[in-house]
């Protein structure tokens, strides 16, 4: 029977590796966001400070591994084998959810997860033996830790307001104080706010850090509590005085060493708070096994009250959960994906929106402009327009293509970001409660994101429904954890070693498969044809940058309309359902060329506007052609996800034989585009009759069969409605190439758009 319990340790050990991997790629979010998003300084650099941060964060966890012992379940009143089912479900179902969310790239808790992956696995168990002895419902409240329980999920939910409102009210104040302009602050501002940010960091992180390790005694602790405020006090005087060296002597730019020390200390108090999410539950597993065995009691007998009490943690496992901490962080790829997100939402500008608005974030938006003006009712005019002058900014026409190679907000928002949240983590981890890291700094950046005036009403719809979709996904990561790690438990002590090694199995495969879908997802990605927006500056220009994506369409669409076809004759659901996600896709890159006409026009020279006309006509016609493929794609997967009847041997053999010659048509005009034969286009143009005579024919048989052999109406309304809709297709096409037919002149060479000053600086 021992054995059995050393290859679960084995297997606990495994899984803590894992679930240090997907954890880290999903919390790394926390610490790197500000710093990268900032560009404050090179990637590379941000990463060994957040690294170094990480390894002594790590060492400094140790009392926090309380949380994974007593914090939820009430050892003494579970056995040994209970206790290890029990943690065997926690990490399983941790790891399954964590990788859930990294693949979606939506940052979660780490910390709600394995409170609920706990509770969820003890309810289970409790339920197993209550319902053994005949007990009620109520004796489950015997075999958990309710207060601690209730303590912690409390102070989880009551971090998401406290650090949204903390980091509004600090970045108002912050930006009131500092504007926009702040780099032209006298050197005494800088001073100033280099030694305030350092010195609090500083004091929370190192000085409060200090109470969980286990490198300092008991004398250096009390002198340290005795003498708080004399600490500060030089604290504080070491740090304008550092500051005031880096600025004035060395000239280095105090956001940027704030920034860093930031990033450090928020690395640091990642580490310090969250290992337990990700070691806790293992290493307990570990320290369970040793005083089983040392106890010569039957697994079944043995009660672990001996979990109760503080908690030791060898340092030479906190080192190399450390270390595997760093290498995710520098290796993971779901990391940045799930980093995106964040920065996405709080981006100064237009961005990728990656969220649809919904009824509750119009609602919120709309109070919040209601409330706006009252509250310019209240103030004098005098104070809001000073206050407005703080806050404006330079007035650029960048898309959301341009706007995302630069900084998604400056250095006083990401240095605020960074202080708040590094001492909001910090000040909890010193009270021993795990509040969660990805909430306090998802939540302070929305906040700071709020004050700064960085959703507009252009944006403001879609970044609050994101927020909106983060915050659900966090409840849903409770009921998820739950339900999952009971369930786990339940099958684990039903089933016994055979289960758990199963179940092991099961989330090893799933975990690997998850990795190399999500790595084909990311490469295809990269390769993956898309729609560009147009930079020139005339006629001629537009014509040679959208050549790319006329042919992109066109190859696209071609495809797009095959499969329909051979949807419809094969009966395929599967193959109409793809085709469904391609023309949804591509309808979506069309609009987004659509969106960016603001910027192309806005950037034109006054000699240059007719490059507008033409580029607008093109968009129109694109949008034409992109609105027949989705109709056509939409009404063939309606008509066989309804199991309608099929189409008739002759309706399918003339729709194929108009999609060969639509494959001839759309090919000779994808090779004319890519390879700038232009001239080519007149020729395709005089075949416009011939092809239109085609569908038409096609049209008459149909008339001609319903008044005489048709008896399905749906078969007749489908086969009509693809008729009439590909006769569109092929206008709006033609269109299109009118369009360029016309425009085109090959004695001019294309204008490129002219830099300005700044970007040639």
């Amino acid at each position: 029977m021992e054995n059995i319990y050393l290859y679960m340790i084995i297997a606990l050990g495994i899984l803590a590796v894992a679930d240090l991997v997907v954890g880290v790629s999903n919390d790394a979010v926390n610490f790197l966001n500000s710093a990268i998003g900032s560009k404050a300084v090179p990637v590379k650099i941000i990463m060994i400070v957040a690294s170094v941060g990480l390894i002594l964060g790590a060492v400094f966890s140790n009392g926090m591994m309380e949380i994974a012992r007593e914090g939820i379940l009430n050892p003494s009143m579970f056995s040994f084998n209970e206790i290890m089912i029990i943690f065997m479900a926690v990490m399983i179902a941790d790891i399954l959810l964590l990788d859930f969310f990294n693949s979606l790239g939506l940052p979660t808790s780490t910390t709600v997860s394995i409170v609920f992956d706990l509770l969820g696995a003890s309810v289970a168990m409790a339920l197993i033996k209550v319902y053994g002895i005949d007990g009620t419902f109520t004796d489950i409240y015997n075999y958990i830790n309710t207060d601690k329980a209730t303590e912690i999920i409390y102070g989880i939910l009551l971090s998401v307001v406290i650090a949204f409102s903390v980091g509004s009210f600090v970045q108002y104040v912050a930006r009131a104080f500092l504007s926009f302009k702040f780099q032209h602050h006298g050197n005494w501002v800088n001073v100033l706010m280099g030694g305030i940010a350092a010195s609090a960091i500083t004091y929370f992180i190192i000085i409060k850090g200090l109470k969980s390790t286990s490198f300092i005694d008991a004398d250096t602790l009390n002198y340290i509590k005795n003498n708080t405020l004399t600490i500060l006090a030089v604290n504080f005087a070491f740090w304008i005085a550092f500051s005031a060296i880096l600025t004035s002597i060395f000239k280095v730019n105090i956001y940027k060493f704030i920034i860093l020390i930031g990033t450090f200390a928020l690395a640091l108090a990642f580490a310090g708070n969250d290992l337990v999410n990700f070691v806790g539950v293992p290493i307990t597993a570990w320290q369970s096994f040793e005083l089983w065995q040392a106890s010569g009691v039957s697994d079944t007998l043995y009660n672990m009250s001996s979990l109760k009490g503080d908690a030791s943690t060898p340092t030479f496992l906190l080192v190399i959960s450390g270390i595997i901490m760093v290498v995710t962080l520098w290796l993971s790829k779901k990391s940045r994906y799930v980093t995106q997100t964040e920065l996405n939402l709080s981006r100064e500008g237009d961005a990728k929106e990656r969220f649809e608005p919904n009824y509750l974030s119009r609602a919120i938006v709309r109070s919040s402009v209601a409330l706006s003006n009252g509250y310019r009712y209240i103030l004098p005019n005098s104070i809001h327009e000073k206050i407005n002058k703080r806050f404006e900014k330079e007035n650029t026409n960048v898309s959301a293509k341009d706007n995302a190679d630069l900084p998604a907000f400056d250095l006083v928002r990401a240095s605020i970001n960074l202080i708040v949240s590094s001492i909001l983590i910090a000040a909890a981890t010193s009270m021993k409660l795990p509040l969660s890291t990805t909430y306090v700094t998802f939540m302070v950046a929305m906040g700071t994101s709020l004050a700064d005036r960085a959703w507009n009403n252009e944006t403001a719809v879609y970044r609050v429904a994101g927020v909106l979709n983060v915050i659900a996904g966090w409840f849903l990561t409770a009921v998820i954890a739950f339900v999952v790690a009971g369930t786990l438990a339940y099958l684990m002590y039903i089933g016994g070693p055979i289960a758990i090694g199963v179940l092991f199995l099961i989330a090893g495969f799933l975990i690997v498969k998850s990795s190399i879908s999500f790595t084909k997802k990311m490469n295809s990605d990269k390769t993956s044809d898309r729609l560009h927006s147009s930079e020139s500056s005339s006629i001629q220009g537009v014509i040679h940058e959208s050549a790319d994506n006329i042919a992109n369409v066109v190859k696209r669409g071609n495809k797009i309309y095959t499969n329909a076809i051979n949807g419809l004759a094969l009966q395929d659901l599967s193959l109409l359902k793809k085709n469904d996600k391609q023309i949804a896709k591509l309808s979506a890159e069309v609009d987004e060329l659509r969106d960016n006409i603001f910027y192309f026009i806005k950037n034109l020279d006054e000699s240059s506007v007719a490059a507008s006309n033409f580029y607008i006509h093109i968009l129109a016609y694109l949008q034409d052609i992109v609105q027949s493929l989705e109709y056509i794609s939409k009404v063939s997967y309606k008509h066989v996800n309804n199991n309608h009847k099929k189409l008739k041997f002759n309706q399918i053999k003339e729709l194929k034989e108009i999609d060969t010659r639509f494959d001839t048509f759309f090919n000779n005009t994808q090779n004319a585009f890519e390879s700038r034969s232009f001239e080519q286009i007149g020729v395709i143009l005089g075949r416009k009759e011939e092809i239109l005579g085609l569908v038409t024919s096609k049209i008459q048989k149909q008339v001609n069969r319903t008044r005489s052999e048709e008896t399905s109406p749906k078969n007749t309304t489908l086969y009509f409605s693809l008729l009439l809709e590909t006769k569109d297709l092929l206008n709006a096409t033609m269109n299109l190439l009118e369009e360029y037919h016309k425009s085109h002149d090959a004695s001019v060479k294309p204008a490129k758009k002219v830099a300005s000053s700044e970007e040639e600086e």
